[in-house]
């Protein structure tokens, strides 16, 4: 038997009853005095139990709820950067559940616990039970491999029967003409047209998709910030995907990218993200976390571009937002919070939240706009956005003519078929 350290993450909004967790579980067998709140200690057992031979049956969804139906287990990490312990990402009712017990087990019976590397972890909320009936989880990154990325865009929670298609397929082709070799979706639900663009980046290599069932276990919003309105957890678990997708890609990637599928982190004095953050790394040396404003650029507000001899006149078909077509961005307010999104070193990050890394090793740094932003093409937060109060911005289109090629060579593919 070995203990289990619950820590919380951080919520928005009281009416959350839903934590994401890293339920943190140790190489220890001492008895402690119980004096945090949420983290749970078991009592000494015999050396010769606390390992047991894997039993219960592994865990085959990206989400699995416990028996109470209060405790959904994502997945466990190996994390060796300070001392061997296993990270385990969930989602637990802050409440109603006040302990948790991990239970390692190896595919072999080890004699000596700490000359063994457990191959799985079962979550219980009692010190005591039959290993058996209880899902058991693989810890992940228990072998390092060699990075297969320089770049991985995390993006998080796909829901409301996404079709916003053009500007997905845009933006996947934006990051991949600034370095990104990976972009991770975590898929709830999506329109059929919207699978088949997956599909064929799937095909290419360039998606991988974690399906995310999160509706089959809670009640969710689709909002960050929302009422008292019965629901359990906020955004469709964002923060949750964000940080399972950082442990996820944390020795298959230099650098992760956690922003929405309408936000490009844009360079602005550099041609793409490697040159970029070649400098920033250069300049902050011990930096790990890199965080970019947001800056709105109104979907309601639109300006011809010049697509040269580029045929685009099919692309009035594919439902979605033209990003090409609006350059025009709201100026941000010194007075108010403007939240930024992140490029990290995820060997950095200890646990991260939306709009900043919560626990890491090393510093963050505030990027200037001058060196880049967030480019966010959405919905207007007011209805009515006069053009003359906006700030011409046209640094997307430094890369019409790569963009326009590519996104019609994907539309072609996937979409509308080969061109006549």
């Amino acid at each position: 038997m070995l203990y289990c350290g619950k820590k919380s993450c951080y919520v928005a909004v009281p009416a959350v009853f839903m934590f994401v967790i890293l339920l943190t579980c140790y190489w220890k067998r001492s008895m402690f005095q119980n004096d945090t709140p949420g983290i749970a200690y078991s009592e000494p057992v015999p050396t010769d139990q606390m390992l047991e031979l894997c039993g219960g049956k592994p865990a085959s969804n990206t989400i699995t709820a416990l028996e109470d139906n209060r405790t959904f287990i994502v997945a466990p990490y190996f994390d060796n950067r300070e001392s061997k312990i296993t990270r385990v990402i969930a989602i637990v009712h802050h409440e109603e559940v006040t302990a948790l017990y991990c239970w390692f087990c190896s595919d072999l019976l080890c004699a000596e616990p700490p000359t063994c590397e457990p191959s799985y972890v079962s979550i219980h909320s009692f010190p005591n039970g039959n290993i058996e009936q209880l899902p058991r989880f693989e810890i992940k990154n228990r072998k390092a491999e060699s990075f297969s990325a320089d770049f991985t865009v995390c993006i998080s929670t796909m829901f409301g029967n996404y079709n916003n298609v053009l500007q997905f397929i845009q933006s996947v082709e934006m990051y991949k003409i600034l370095g990104a070799q990976r972009v991770m979706i975590y898929k709830n639900s999506c329109s059929p047209l919207m699978e088949s663009v997956l599909a064929f980046y799937i095909a290419e290599g360039t998606v991988e998709v974690v399906p995310w069932p999160i509706t089959s276990h809670l009640k969710v919003s689709p909002h960050w910030r929302f009422p008292k309105d019965g629901t359990h957890i906020g955004y469709y678990g964002q923060i949750t995907a964000l940080n399972d997708c950082v442990y996820r890609n944390m020795y298959r990637s230099r650098f992760v990218l956690l922003n929405d599928i309408d936000e490009i982190i844009l360079p602005a004095k550099h041609l793409d993200w490697k040159t970029m953050m070649r400098s920033l790394q250069e300049q902050n040396p011990d930096t790990g976390v890199f965080l970019f404003e947001n800056h709105i650029f109104p979907n309601a507000v639109f300006t011809a571009t010049s697509t040269g001899k580029i045929d685009t006149s099919l692309w009035g078909a594919v439902p979605g937002v033209n990003i090409l077509q609006h350059i025009y961005r709201k100026a941000n307010r010194k007075d108010r919070f403007n939240p930024r999104k992140m490029i990290v070193d995820p060997r950095k990050v200890i646990q991260t939240s939306v709009h900043s890394v919560l626990k890491m090793y090393g510093s963050s740094l505030a990027v200037s706009s001058d060196i880049a932003i967030t480019f966010h093409c959405r919905d207007p937060y007011e209805s009515d956005v006069p053009k003359v109060n906006l700030i011409r911005d046209a640094t997307l289109w430094r890369y019409n003519e790569s963009l326009l090629t590519n996104v019609n060579k994907v539309l072609h593919k996937s979409v509308l078929g080969p061109p006549e």
